[in-house]
């Protein structure tokens, strides 16, 4: 849940690039968020990636709260995206985040029930914009 900051170490290569964390905005948003003690929100070990999360963990990126505005739990609606479109919440970008969750916002500030469909016919999709 922390921000992406690629080390650098051009020694390592590999398919995901080591992470530096911060505990203090991970405790911040653990905090802010009000996570309930039963979800056990991790903090990664030094020299984890993103792909490292335990069994039955997820990794999710400071940008999804504080940029994408994310909230935990999800809305229907973000789990109902999330179901058509066949992908998984820790493979959404933040601007993808953004983009579903201002369209949400908008519509339920409006008193409209946002679906899939609405979204589907008001939102032009490109999947890589949309997923990481």
């Amino acid at each position: 849940m922390a921000e992406e900051h690629v080390e650098d170490n051009p020694g390592e290569e590999g398919p995901v690039p080591v992470l530096r964390w911060d505990l203090g905005l991970f405790e911040q948003i653990v905090r802010s968020f009000r996570f309930p003690p039963e979800w056990d929100a991790r903090y990664p070990a030094q020299n984890q990636t993103a792909a490292d999360a335990p069994p039955g963990y997820i990794t999710l990126y400071e940008d999804f709260f504080l940029q994408g505005n994310f909230r935990l739990p999800a809305t229907n609606f973000m789990g109902n995206i999330l179901h058509f479109y066949n992908f998984h919440i820790s493979q959404m970008s933040p601007p993808g985040m953004v983009r579903v969750r201002h369209f949400e916002f908008l519509y339920r500030a409006h008193g409209i029930e946002p679906t899939v469909e609405k979204f589907r016919c008001k939102t032009q999709l490109i999947l890589p914009n949309l997923i990481t």
